[in-house]
């Protein structure tokens, strides 16, 4: 018995922001949506994987540490996609061998975006 993957990973968002948080996982990280019988879920594909948003009515958001991380292909094109849709990101924590930055979604889940530095894999 062993544990291979992550199936899913489930965060909130403050019921009524259903076509913000939409917009932003779907259209700016260009995640496919599908439809779940029952719920009112926003429900994505990430490859292989799931991010299910579920809408809570007292929505207080995340705890600071807490956050979901990406690992990406072509990071300097989300990050342009984000900046050009207004989003706030933080670049502030360096990462060795490795591109990142963080930006909260419409919800104020912290997410992480990264990618390996292959810049660097050649200079050392």
């Amino acid at each position: 018995m062993s544990i291979h993957s992550i199936n899913h990973v489930q965060l909130g968002f403050a019921a009524g922001q259903q076509s913000q948080v939409r917009h932003f996982y779907s259209e700016l990280l260009g995640l496919t949506e599908f439809k779940a019988a029952g719920g009112n879920a926003l429900r994505f594909f990430a490859g292989p994987q799931r991010v299910d948003l579920v809408p809570v009515t007292d929505w207080h958001g995340t705890p600071a540490p807490a956050h979901l991380a990406f690992e990406v292909q072509n990071l300097p094109g989300f990050r342009a996609k984000l900046i050009d849709a207004g989003y706030e990101l933080d670049e502030s924590r360096p990462l060795g061998g490795h591109l990142r930055f963080y930006v909260n979604d419409p919800a104020g889940n912290t997410l992480e975006f990264l990618e390996p530095d292959l810049s660097q894999e050649h200079t050392q």
